[in-house]
C-alpha cells in the first residue's frame, strides 16, 4: 500500500490506516447499510437460475458419456463456452469432428458466473510489461536489464493486440448472433491515488508510444460525469472495455454450439486424470472414460489439482463480491468503476461491489467462502467515494481466478503432444479466453485463414514449466 517507504514508516502508516478503518470508516459504512437473513452465497449472475443446469442429465437422465471423440475440454466457463462456440462454428459438418465438453458443476458455476461482470481489454500495456519484467529477471538472467526492458515491452505489446482483437470478437459475436447478454460498450474508469499519477502518466506515455490506444487518462470531472465517483485525481480509463452478464454470455455460446450437433455438453462428471497411451488421451471421470485426440484444459484455477506440475505457476487467487439493492443513485450503469482498493458497478435495480485478491491453496479453489469483513470493508470504500447511501446486501460470494508467476496467461500445447491449456489469465479471462479459444480450435482444425494471436514464444507453458528450454522470442532492435 505504501511503496517507496522505509519498512518502518510503512507499517506505521498501515497501522494508522487500519485504526481508522476499525474505529470510522467501516463503522459509518454499516450504520447505512443492511443484511438480509440469511444473505445468500447464489452470485447475482446465477440468481434467475442456470438453463443449462445438469445437462443434459435433467431432460435425458439415460444418458452415458461416449466412449471415443475427437476432442474433450475440460471446464464449461468462458474458455470451455470459447472453444465450443468456435468448434460448433468450424468444424466440419461431416465426418465424426466431435467435441466433448465436461464440467465437475454446472455450466458457468465457477469465476465466469461469479465476477464483475466486464468485458476488459485485458491489463494496460505498462501494467503487463511490469509484471513480465521482474519474472525475467528470475527467468532469464542471461539477458542485461535493457535487454529484459526491451523483452517486456515485447511481451505487452502482443498481450495487447491480442486482447484487444478479443474484445472485438466478442462485441462481434454478440451483434452478429443476436446474444441477449446486456452487452454495453461504454469503457471502464479506474481511480488512482497521489502517489500513482507519476505512474498512470507513464502508462498512458507508454500506451501512445505502443499504438496501445484503448488506454488514457481521464480528470476528475470526467469521472464524475461518467460514473458518479467523486476523485481528485485523474484516473485510468480503458475506452473500449464493456458490461455484460458474464454467465448469459456463456449460456449463449453453450446454446449456439449445442445446436449445431457438433458439441457435446456433460455437466456434474468430473475429471479425475488424463492419462496419455500411445497417440490417444484417456480421460478419466465420475461417468466413465473418454477417449480423444486432443485434450484442451479449460480449468483456469483448478489446474493443480488436475495436473500438479502447474502448482506455484498457475496460482489460485481468491476474489469477492456482493450485490443488493439501493446504493448510490449516482453510480451509472454499463460503466466499469473500480475505485483504488474495490469495484462498484449497476445492473438493473441492482448495485455490485467486490474486491480481494488472496492466494489460496490449491485444494481451495472455486470454494465459497465470502469474508463479511471484506464486504464491510468495500462499502467503506463506497462511501468514501460516494458518501452515505442505503444499502440492503441479499448476496454475498466469492470466487477463484488464477495468476501466474509473471501474470501473463499460457496459450497452447502443455505435454509437446496434442494436450492444450488456456489458463493463468490473472483476473483478466474475458479479455483472453475468446480470442484464445478460436486460436486453439484452429490450430486443432489445421485452419490457417485467420491470424493466430498467442505465438508460442510468448504464451507456450513451457515459458513457466521450463523456461531454460522456452523459445523466447528474439529481441526486437527497433
Amino acid at each position: 500500500m505504501y511503496p517507496g517507504r522505509s519498512r518502518f514508516a510503512r507499517y506505521g502508516r498501515f497501522v494508522q490506516w487500519s485504526l481508522d478503518q476499525m474505529w470510522r470508516q467501516i463503522p459509518e459504512a454499516l450504520a447505512t447499510s443492511t443484511f438480509a437473513r440469511p444473505v445468500s452465497r447464489t452470485p447475482y449472475w446465477l440468481a434467475q437460475g442456470n438453463p443449462l443446469a445438469n445437462h443434459p442429465w435433467r431432460d435425458r437422465p439415460e444418458a452415458v458419456l461416449p466412449e471415443r471423440t475427437q476432442v474433450v475440454v475440460i471446464g464449461a466457463g468462458f474458455t470451455g463456452g470459447s472453444l465450443a462456440y468456435h468448434w460448433g462454428r468450424y468444424a466440419p459438418a461431416d465426418g465424426d469432428q466431435r467435441m466433448v465438453v465436461l464440467e465437475m458443476e454446472d455450466v458457468a458455476s465457477g469465476s465466469s458466473g461469479r465476477n464483475e461482470g466486464l468485458v476488459v481489454m485485458g491489463r494496460y500495456c505498462h501494467m503487463v510489461a511490469g509484471t513480465v519484467r521482474k519474472h525475467l529477471d528470475v527467468v532469464r538472467a542471461d539477458l542485461s536489464p535493457l535487454q529484459r526492458d526491451q523483452l517486456a515491452r515485447q511481451f505487452a505489446v502482443v498481450y495487447c493486440r491480442a486482447a484487444y482483437r478479443n474484445g472485438d470478437l466478442v462485441e462481434q459475436t454478440i451483434r452478429n448472433e443476436g446474444f441477449e447478454c446486456d452487452y454495453a460498450r461504454q469503457g471502464w474508469v479506474q481511480a488512482r491515488d497521489a502517489d500513482q499519477q507519476q505512474s498512470l502518466a507513464d502508462s498512458v506515455r507508454i500506451a501512445q508510444e505502443t499504438g496501445m490506444s484503448d488506454w488514457t487518462s481521464i480528470t476528475p470531472e470526467e469521472v464524475r460525469q461518467r460514473t458518479g465517483m467523486r476523485v481528485t485525481h485523474n484516473a485510468g480509463f480503458s475506452i473500449a472495455a464493456a458490461s455484460f452478464h458474464p454467465a448469459r454470455w456463456v449460456f449463449c455460446l453453450f446454446r449456439s454450439a449445442l445446436s449445431t450437433g457438433r458439441v457435446e455438453l456433460y455437466s456434474r462428471t468430473r475429471v479425475a486424470r488424463v492419462e496419455r497411451v500411445r497417440d490417444l488421451y484417456r480421460v478419466h471421470t465420475s461417468r466413465g472414460i473418454i477417449e480423444c485426440n486432443y485434450v484442451v484444459n479449460a480449468t483456469e484455477s483448478y489446474t493443480p489439482l488436475l495436473h500438479p506440475q502447474f502448482h506455484d505457476r498457475i496460482l489460485p487467487t481468491q476474489t469477492q463480491a456482493a450485490s443488493g439493492t439501493g446504493g448510490p443513485a449516482e453510480i451509472k450503469p454499463h460503466v466499469g468503476i473500480s475505485g483504488t482498493r474495490a469495484f462498484f458497478a449497476r445492473h438493473g435495480e441492482s448495485l455490485l461491489v467486490g474486491s480481494d485478491a488472496t492466494r489460496v491453496p490449491d485444494a481451495e479453489a472455486g470454494q465459497m467462502q465470502p469474508s463479511r469483513f471484506i464486504t464491510a470493508f468495500v462499502l467503506s470504500e463506497l462511501r468514501n467515494y460516494y458518501g452515505p447511501s442505503s444499502l440492503r446486501v441479499t448476496n454475498e460470494w466469492s470466487g477463484t481466478v488464477s495468476y501466474t508467476p509473471d501474470e501473463y496467461p499460457i496459450v497452447g500445447v502443455m505435454d509437446g503432444h496434442r494436450q492444450y491449456i488456456i489458463a493463468g489469465m490473472a483476473g483478466s479471462g474475458t479479455a483472453v479466453s475468446f480470442n484464445a479459444g478460436r486460436c486453439v480450435v484452429n490450430r486443432i482444425l489445421e485452419r490457417t485463414d485467420e491470424p493466430d494471436d498467442y505465438p508460442p514464444a510468448y504464451f507456450a507453458p513451457s515459458r513457466l514449466l521450463s523456461p531454460r528450454e522456452h523459445p523466447w522470442p528474439e529481441l526486437q532492435t527497433t
